[in-house]
């Protein structure tokens, strides 16, 4: 009897055995792949999107300051107020321009804080010269980099 028993585990072995590699193999040969032929299809808007970036990275766009061209990118504010109340942020932003009425201020609001920033420093060392300015003036404010709008530019037609 006990040999019977032992007949039949081997024979279960046997057949889970052979199944582990019969699908292994079914496997393997399931993902096979075969070469094909990919066709891309894209809108003929996206060519002239790209003649129009490699045209403004050239120059041909954007603010002209001599022979140079410039336009909006990422360079450093600073932050001269930042808190809850509105006529505070207000205030804060009409004693700026009355020092510095050449300068631009903007105000945000992400709830719940108001945050006045002030200027357009394409490099961190003209914000740090501007804030070591206004130091005495303002004492809460610290530089945050940010998209920056082109600087006001003159254009002289001699």
């Amino acid at each position: 009897m006990k040999r019977a028993i032992f007949d039949h585990k081997a024979k279960l072995s046997l057949i889970k055995f052979c199944s582990f590699f019969v699908l292994i193999f079914l496997s393997a040969a399931a993902s096979a792949q075969t070469k094909g032929k990919v066709v891309v299809v894209r809108d003929p808007m996206f060519d002239t999107l790209l003649a129009k970036r490699a045209l403004l990275n050239r120059g041909g766009g954007g603010s002209v300051t001599g022979s140079r061209v410039y336009t909006s990118n990422y360079g450093y504010r600073l932050q001269i107020y930042s808190g809850s109340n509105r006529n505070a942020a207000y205030a804060a932003q009409a004693r700026f321009n009355g020092e510095f009425p050449e300068m631009r201020t903007y105000i945000s609001y992400h709830e719940p804080n108001f945050k006045v920033k002030a200027g357009d420093f394409r490099s961190r060392l003209e914000a740090e010269k501007m804030k070591a300015q206004l130091q005495s003036t303002f004492s809460a404010m610290f530089i945050v980099s940010e998209r920056i709008n082109p600087p006001k530019t003159v254009i002289n037609n001699d």
